[in-house]
């Protein structure tokens, strides 16, 4: 499959635009109109592994002592307010995580939509919702976890979340451009709530690849790229395990994990993805419109580039 014959494919779909990277070179771009290119992309719940790489920096910078800390200490009012005391266990950790153990069936009944959205105060939505697990125990997908994120780091920092982002990791990336919603209580959504240029996407996702480094230098530790990364529960088998607000798979599902076979990707509803192969010094960024299979880009690209059908050299 060449060139021609991957733009057709793309074109078939509701993909908006397609950024490669090679070895931190572009080697491919895909637009499905002009006004792609320096389009802000909503881009979903990517939005929650940026939150990621901000726990890092946050920890870094001395901001947090641990992410091991425990959520109630930074939201006590609330807190005391709960019946169920095994919440007072939920640490930073578990938010990072997913195993927060609240009930959350937004890949159930809500079908993909927390209705926390039309709550005055998301952060007290999320944590009144009741206990079904101890905390660490079970991985299940909750966007209110990434939203408490945002404001664990709006409250340890004294800036907004898009504030602390602009100074420390969109400015060293060089992205200008960019647009962070925030909720009632003026908290930048942590679940959804970003849009950016698909070339910033791929910036974020090349700071990433380097293990925290973009143009020689360092805006993350290293040792958090490699923690956010790592496979940590699996509870959905057709996305893949969860790290820490990062997604890992395998590159050839009858292999073990290891690094030759692994790679790593943020997901946004509708088909947002910032694609992460180190085996291959990978980066793929997607914007799309799929709301109707938000996998489809991924199976697309996993087909002619991550199973390697189309070797990058033929792009």
């Amino acid at each position: 499959m060449n060139r021609d014959q991957l733009n057709k494919e793309l074109r078939k779909k509701k993909i908006n635009a397609v950024y490669i990277t090679h070895e931190g070179k572009n080697i491919y771009e895909y637009y499905k109109n002009k006004k792609q290119k320096e389009k802000l992309h909503k881009i979903n719940s990517c939005t929650k592994s940026v939150i990621s790489i901000l726990m890092g920096i946050a920890l870094d910078k001395g901001y947090l002592d641990s992410i091991h800390l425990p959520v109630y200490q930074f939201f006590p009012e609330l807190f005391e307010a709960q019946e169920d005391k095994r919440k007072m266990d939920i640490t930073i950790h578990h938010l990072l995580t997913m195993s927060d153990g609240l009930h959350f069936p937004e890949f159930g009944e809500w079908n993909c939509f927390a209705p926390m959205t039309y709550h005055d105060d998301i952060v007290k939505f999320v944590i009144d919702r009741p206990m079904v697990h101890y905390p660490g125990k079970h991985m299940n997908y909750n966007s209110g976890c990434s939203h408490v994120l945002s404001a664990i780091i709006q409250k340890v920092t004294k800036m907004k979340t898009e504030d602390f982002a602009n100074e420390h990791l969109f400015k060293p990336l060089g992205i200008q451009q960019y647009h962070w919603y925030a909720d009632k209580m003026k908290i930048n959504k942590g679940a959804d709530g970003l849009i950016l240029k698909i070339e910033d996407m791929s910036k974020i996702g090349l700071l990433v690849l380097q293990n925290g480094t973009f143009n020689g230098k360092k805006i993350v530790s290293s040792q958090w790229i490699k923690e956010a990364t790592t496979p940590h529960l699996c509870t959905y088998d057709y996305i893949g395990h969860y790290g820490m607000h990062w997604w890992v798979n395998k590159l050839d599902e009858e292999q073990e994990f290891s690094y030759d076979n692994t790679f790593y990707f943020a997901l946004g509803f509708g088909g947002q993805y910032i694609i992460i192969s180190p085996p291959i010094n990978l980066v793929v960024t997607i914007a799309s419109e799929t709301y109707d299979d938000s996998f489809k880009p991924m199976k697309i690209i996993r087909n002619i580039v991550l199973d390697n059908k189309l070797g990058v050299n033929e792009i």
